[in-house]
């Protein structure tokens, strides 16, 4: 489609920031000038931990280190435009390689752990690496690329001829300052290409720059949230997910936070455990994670407590209720949290409304790997927190809406210095992602408050054609069906000229509130989910009712970052 095609219904530009740039008013948006700038300023400070060990980092060694392994990877020919690949847990280890690949010009190619081998050999093969650095645990996946110089990244080794038990350290080569200041890369140039794993099935190598990455970071450090040295922060996430590495890693690293990695996978007990230990004053999270808390640690605490119930009907004393639980809650996450950031999917309507009302410092963000991520979020106080709305549209980036049907409700299209520099070796898809005045098509409809608040109301390619030509946005429906009772999650899809909820029950609780026995349960789930399209359709116009409601017996498919794979169940696919 072509501009004089469209009609943009709104447009809105980015808020001001507070005050001056961190990093830009003395350096260059590069990442030789990023270690600079928090060595020179932090120096001995710890930057990283590893929870439940000894192990740890400072500033100046992150720079000593990856200055090391720059001189190495030079020694082995390896240079500007060349690509070399990442693929392990986050830890201390991973970015300390990232940058010692990026600060000589290199293109680092992060890969998330969980992409099974034919992706990861695929990557390899396309964007033709010239060195893979991978963790113990991923190493397999990389078997038969002979020939490629491999780094193993919990001990930042390099791997004699391939073989896990004969290396050489990575750290220790001597680093040529000249050598490094002449291989310093420019701010437009390629820092990372990062391989999308989107609900739509096809993965596409986004090319982000220095500049890219690290002016959305320093953008963020004041309007979104105010950080200062010696706090600390816990990392839950996969680093090679730029929501992670862009808001995680890199703007508290701005700051001087210290992060603390999980260092395995975030089961509940974990991470809960971290949290008491480390008293973090930053985190970032999907919204699964506070959702579950949120349903099986909050409703109980309000619905099994005849006070609280009490207490929460009278208008007078809810407030105070609130302010109870949410202190219970601050404690829950180790009683310092200043900044819980959520991102990555939408957040279910009825929590965010909970983390509202208890005063809680949740911050959502919205964004694509396409725009380093962030387009738009908001700080994490009750004053500037807008339920149903993600926040405002971050500075120096200008949105518009593209028009769908004259409703108010758009395509968000957005320009600005967090904008790829295209797909890797995608031209064809380069020239359908952007309008012919240069706006990144997102593919998300939204829609704008009076305030220039962004709200999130649905994917383009999601949206159902209703019977009369009206728009239909399963997510609206999907919500409703989430915040009902013994429902975990669901998906509406279009079947037969009508739509069809999937739907994933929490059979264990109803069993066990229900009283009932295995063969009365499957009998009791049928009824519940007649009751459910019942009062489901009770809340919709009539051309978005449902005519079909399914039990999904088994979980549904997820990408990475935890957002279902819609593709694989259009077409009336139960999973």
């Amino acid at each position: 489609m072509k501009d004089n095609d469209m009609i943009t219904i709104s447009r809105c530009r980015g808020m001001e920031r507070a005050d001056g740039l961190h990093m830009k008013t003395v350096l260059g948006y590069t990442f030789p000038d990023f270690v600079d700038a928090i060595s020179s300023r932090y120096g001995d400070r710890v930057c990283y931990r590893i929870y439940g060990s000894d192990t740890a980092f400072t500033f100046n060694q992150v720079r000593d280190y990856s200055e090391s392994i720059s001189a190495r990877l030079l020694s082995l020919g390896i240079g500007k435009g060349d690509n070399v690949a990442i693929i392990g847990e986050s830890s201390p280890m991973w970015m300390i390689m990232y940058l010692g690949i990026v600060s000589i010009g290199a293109v680092a190619i992060p890969i998330l752990p969980d992409f099974p081998q034919c992706d990861v050999e695929s990557i390899i093969s396309l964007c033709c690496v010239k060195g893979i650095a991978a963790s113990r645990k991923c190493m397999q996946k990389t078997e038969g690329m002979e020939g490629i110089p491999r780094f193993r990244l919990d001990d930042l080794m390099e791997l004699k001829d391939g073989q896990e038990d004969d290396g050489l350290p990575l750290i220790g080569h001597e680093a040529d300052p000249y050598e490094l200041m002449i291989r310093r890369p420019k701010e437009e140039d390629i820092a990372s290409i990062i391989f999308t794993s989107g609900t739509t099935g096809s993965s596409k190598g986004v090319m982000l720059t220095h500049m890219n990455l690290l002016r959305t970071a320093d953008l963020s450090t004041d309007v979104y949230v105010r950080l200062r040295p010696g706090m600390k922060a816990l990392s839950i996430l996969p680093m090679a997910h730029v929501y992670e590495f862009t808001i995680g890693q890199l703007l508290p690293l701005m700051m001087g936070v210290e992060i603390t990695f999980l260092g395995r996978q975030p089961a509940p007990s974990i991470v809960m455990s971290a949290l008491k230990d480390v008293r973090p004053h930053v985190m970032l999270s999907v919204p699964l994670l506070i959702e579950k808390v949120y349903r099986s640690a909050l409703l109980p605490l309000i619905s099994g407590n005849g006070r609280f119930a009490r207490l929460m009907g009278n208008p007078i004393t809810r407030p105070i209720v609130h302010r109870l639980i949410g202190f219970i809650l601050k404690r829950k996450f180790g009683g310092r949290i200043v900044f819980f950031g959520i991102g990555g999917a939408p957040l279910d309507r009825e929590t965010e409304d909970f983390l509202h009302a208890i005063h809680f410092p949740y911050a959502l963000g919205y964004g694509l790997t396409e725009t380093s991520p962030l387009i738009a979020g908001c700080r994490p106080r009750y004053r500037e927190q807008k339920p149903g709305y993600i926040g405002r549209i971050v500075s120096d980036d200008e949105v518009i809406l593209l028009d769908i049907d004259g409703s108010g409700i758009g395509e968000i299209a957005v320009k600005g210095p967090n904008v790829m520099k295209g797909y890797y070796g995608r031209p064809d898809l380069n020239e359908d992602a952007f309008t012919e005045n240069g706006f990144f098509r997102t593919g998300d409809l939204g829609c704008l408050d009076s305030e220039g608040r962004l709200a999130i109301k649905g994917r383009v390619k999601t949206m159902i054609l209703g019977p009369g030509g009206e728009n239909i946005y399963p997510e609206a429906i999907e919500s409703i069906l989430n915040n009902q009772e013994y429902v975990d999650e669901s998906l509406v899809i279009p079947e037969n000229g009508g739509l069809v909820a999937l739907v994933r029950l929490n059979l264990e609780k109803m069993q066990k509130e229900m009283g009932l026995s295995l063969e009365q349960l499957k009998a009791a789930a049928s009824d519940y989910l007649a009751k459910l399209r019942k009062e489901a359709n009770s809340r919709l116009a009539a051309f978005s009712k449902l005519t079909g409601i399914r039990e999904q017996e088994t979980p549904f498919e997820r990408t990475p970052t935890l957002k279902i794979k819609r593709y694989l169940y259009d077409g009336g696919c139960s999973g």
